[in-house]
C-alpha cells in the first residue's frame, strides 16, 4: 500500500479541463447547450408559437364581482325561434279547422268552385269524423256495419287512386284520395239519417238515395278534377264514385 501513496502525481497529468465541461450541441432546428460545472442551462429553439409569447393579462374583476367577459345567450337561440312564432298544435298534426270547414262546405255545396290546394291535402281528420257519423245513423237504424262502412271504404279508396294515377298526369297519393273520398261522403249521413225516421224501401226512397248518390260522385269528381288539373274528365271520374257511394246507398236503405 506505501507504494501506490508514492506514485507519482505527474502521471495523471492531462489536457482535459473543467473548462471544457461546456458543451454546445446543434440538432438543426436550434443549438442546445450546457454548463454542467456551474448548472447553468440555456434552450434555443427554431420555433416558438405566438401564443406562448403573449403575455398572460391580470385579472381586472374584484372579488365576488367577476368582469363581464361572458355572457351567457338565451335559451331560445339554442332553439333557433321564439316559442310565441311556433303554429299551433293542431296545425303540426295536420288537424287546420278552417280547411275542414272550407272543404265541408265546397261537399255541401256542388255549384261551388273547389280550391285545389286546399283538396289536395291529406286531411284524415274529417273522413274519420264522417264515417264514424254514418256508422252511427245506420246504428241507430239498428243495423250494426261498422265493419262493412270501413272495409268498403278502404277497397274503393285503393280502386280510384289505382284509377287516377292512371288518369292524371302529376298523379295522387292515396291519403288525399281518401280523404276526398271520405268529406264526399257527408251526403251519405243524410241519407242514413233519413233511414232512421222513416223506411227507405220505396219509390221516395229510391229517389232520394240516387239524387244523393249523384250529390256525392259529383261532388267528388268536382274536387279531384280541380286537384289534379283534368279538365273535361269529370264524367269519367265521376262514374266509379257513383259506384263506390252506391254501395253505401244500399246498405242505407237495405
Amino acid at each position: 500500500m506505501s507504494g501506490f501513496d508514492n506514485l507519482n502525481t505527474d502521471f495523471y497529468q492531462t489536457s482535459y479541463s473543467i473548462d471544457d465541461q461546456a458543451q454546445s450541441y446543434d440538432y438543426g432546428e436550434g443549438t442546445y447547450s450546457k454548463q454542467y460545472g456551474g448548472y447553468e442551462y440555456s434552450q434555443s429553439t427554431g420555433y416558438v408559437p405566438p401564443e406562448m409569447m403573449q403575455q398572460q393579462q391580470p385579472y381586472t374583476g374584484q372579488i365576488f364581482q367577476p368582469s363581464p367577459t361572458y355572457t351567457p345567450s338565451s335559451p331560445q337561440s339554442f332553439y333557433g325561434s321564439n316559442f310565441e312564432d311556433e303554429p299551433p298544435l293542431l296545425e303540426e298534426l295536420g288537424i287546420n279547422f278552417d280547411h275542414i270547414w272550407q272543404k265541408t262546405l265546397t261537399v255541401l255545396h256542388p255549384l261551388k268552385i273547389a280550391d285545389g290546394s286546399i283538396m289536395n291535402e291529406t286531411d284524415l281528420a274529417g273522413p274519420m269524423v264522417f264515417c264514424l257519423a254514418f256508422g252511427a245513423t245506420l246504428l241507430l237504424a239498428g243495423k250494426i256495419q261498422f265493419g262493412y262502412v270501413y272495409g268498403i271504404s278502404a277497397i274503393g279508396c285503393l280502386g280510384i287512386f289505382c284509377l287516377l294515377n292512371l288518369m292524371s298526369m302529376t298523379g295522387v297519393s292515396f291519403g288525399c284520395v281518401a280523404s276526398v273520398l271520405g268529406y264526399c261522403l257527408l251526403p251519405m249521413i243524410i241519407l242514413s239519417s233519413f233511414a232512421v225516421v222513416f223506411s227507405l224501401q220505396g219509390m221516395m226512397g229510391v229517389i232520394l238515395a240516387a239524387g244523393i248518390i249523384g250529390w256525392c260522385s259529383f261532388s267528388a269528381s268536382k274536387i279531384f278534377i280541380s286537384a289534379l288539373a283534368m279538365e273535361g274528365q269529370q264524367l269519367l271520374v265521376a262514374y266509379p264514385c257513383a259506384l263506390l257511394y252506391g254501395v253505401f246507398a244500399l246498405i242505407s236503405v237495405f
